[in-house]
């Protein structure tokens, strides 16, 4: 059985961080991503454009070019894939795991391995573990209301162009939803917008949200707002609002209502979080799992715009760092010190 220092379970930004700080520090390694370099954002929308600006999307020291202030989805690929092409990272992709075993210094990741297009077993042996899994993966839903899982819904929005003509509900009036509003109105679709407040989120990118109320004020978009949606059915969906219940026409719903971290493996180990999916984690992002590290938002619970690409790639490098200092000296024995969050007074 292969046996690492430490195994890093993501291939995003932060876990790639995470790769890079391993090399460096000459640790054994490897990278177990279920889908592909920075799997999410390839999930993106495919013209998404980002919030930050280039820089702060930068990993290992290595510059990103971009031709614009605000990079685009595309930009962000080709950066990470030549970040793993040019150091030369251990990676190993279409590898999802299963199952975590053990502790610190005896850790068993089982799972499998689906590359060649069939599911082939594979179980590693690790000193530490870190989790930097994201949350893209886990759609927040509707709560399993009628008909969501019906043929006619999707959690996400990658390309307008298959709607045109078509009477679209798009559910959720976040960054997600107000873009995938806009795109598929200027697309040709018939775009309802479904949100349980009376106005978007406040978080919406400043130049996302004028130009959404601007085409709900002149009736290009149309928006129920408040507006519940209560069932799903396959020509239509049926919203409760102020006014009363309202059939909406609908041959596609986009249910763009947020993400949460799957906790499902964490749960497992029994690590200590809070009601909000909230892990209790150190100054070194360590879980109550010793040896077992939540670098990102994997370990934030429902707080998921507490971290991002800027601040978790600096939760790998502090985590790795720990890991490295372990490794090369056996009689070291780290303090757990809690990590103060601010979490509880951030806006959501």
């Amino acid at each position: 059985m292969e046996k690492f220092d430490v195994v890093i379970i993501g291939a995003g930004p932060v876990g790639l961080s995470a790769a890079i700080s391993a090399k460096r520090h000459g640790l054994n390694y490897v990278v177990i991503e279920k889908g592909v370099i920075a799997n999410s954002i390839y999930h993106f929308p495919t013209n998404m454009v980002f919030f930050t600006t280039a820089e702060l999307l930068e990993i290992g020291g290595h510059p990103f070019p971009s031709t614009a202030r605000k990079p685009t989805r595309q930009m962000a690929l080709d950066y990470y894939r030549l970040i793993v092409k040019n150091e030369n990272l251990h990676v190993r992709l279409k590898h999802r795991v299963d199952r975590i075993r053990g502790e610190e210094g005896n850790f068993h990741i089982i799972g499998t391995n689906t590359r060649y297009h069939r599911e082939v077993p594979f179980e590693i042996e690790a000193k530490f573990v870190v989790m930097a899994t994201g949350y893209f993966d886990n759609p927040v839903g509707l709560g399993g209301i009628p008909g969501e899982d019906g043929p006619n819904v999707s959690y996400y929005f990658s390309d307008p162009h298959p709607f045109f003509g078509l009477d679209v509900v798009v559910v959720g009036a976040g960054n997600s939803g107000a873009e995938a509003a806009l795109e598929l109105y200027r697309h040709g679709a018939n775009v309802t917008l479904v949100h349980r407040h009376p106005k978007p989120r406040e978080t919406i990118k400043y130049w996302v949200a004028p130009d959404l109320l601007n085409r709900i004020a002149e009736g290009s978009i149309n928006a129920l707002m408040p507006g519940e949606v209560m069932t799903i059915e396959m020509d239509h969906v049926l919203v409760k609002t102020p006014e009363g219940l309202k059939n909406v026409p609908a041959d596609h719903i986009f249910v763009l209502t947020g993400f949460r971290p799957n906790i499902r493996l964490l749960e497992a180990l029994g690590v200590e979080m809070d009601s909000n999916g909230v892990a209790s984690l150190t100054t070194s992002y360590e879980s109550s799992r010793h040896g077992l590290f939540l670098v990102g938002s994997v370990g934030f619970g429902k707080y998921t715009n507490a971290v991002f690409i800027e601040n978790g790639r600096e939760h790998a490098a502090i985590a790795i760092t720990e890991i490295a200092k372990r490794i090369k000296n056996p009689s070291y024995r780290p303090v757990r010190v809690p990590l103060e969050t601010k979490i509880k007074s951030t806006n959501h």
